[in-house]
């Protein structure tokens, strides 16, 4: 890779590092995961610089990158065995109030089906449009639709406390 392909890919990176990492959390609901599913996502666009830097939306290139790593992560057989915890779990500590809504939010998150999540995630708090969506996702406007109405749907009832 030339320099000046280098610099612009480190530009690049570090701009939206942040806004991955949190992406990724709302995803998978672990800091540790998102931070492994940010550095191969990272990887895989050092790999292909030159196709992402060519790309009309460089962001909406790198979202699809993160949230298809994020779904190999998922297809993998310990990932649904495998737990890791940020502190020991029976060391009860004083949360702060923000941080229960937060863990309450992420609740609500995972109690949806991967697909469904990461669709919420992507229509609703990082404000893709449906077509966006779906082309990151690999899958039709109308099943972002679909998905998207299931899943606001699953929230409205578990939030309202009716399960």
């Amino acid at each position: 890779m030339r320099r000046a392909d280098a610099d612009d890919f480190e530009a690049f990176v570090a701009d939206r590092m942040d806004r991955w990492r949190r992406s990724a959390f709302l995803l998978c609901q672990d800091w540790h995961s998102a931070d492994d599913i940010v550095s191969v996502t990272v990887a895989r666009l050092y790999r292909s610089w030159r196709t992402v830097s060519r790309a009309d939306n460089r962001d909406a290139y790198a979202q699809r990158v993160l949230t298809r790593c994020w779904l190999d992560e998922r297809r993998r057989p310990w990932s649904n065995r495998e737990q890791s915890w940020a502190e020991v779990p029976d060391m009860a500590a004083a949360v702060p109030e923000v941080v229960t809504d937060r863990d309450g939010l992420a609740a609500l998150l995972r109690s949806l089906a991967p697909k469904q999540r990461a669709v919420l995630v992507l229509r609703f708090y990082l404000d893709y449009s449906v077509e966006e969506t779906a082309r990151m996702l690999g899958i039709s406007a109308g099943t972002v639709k679909s998905q998207s109405a299931r899943g606001l749907a699953t929230l409205r009832t578990i939030a309202s406390g009716q399960v």
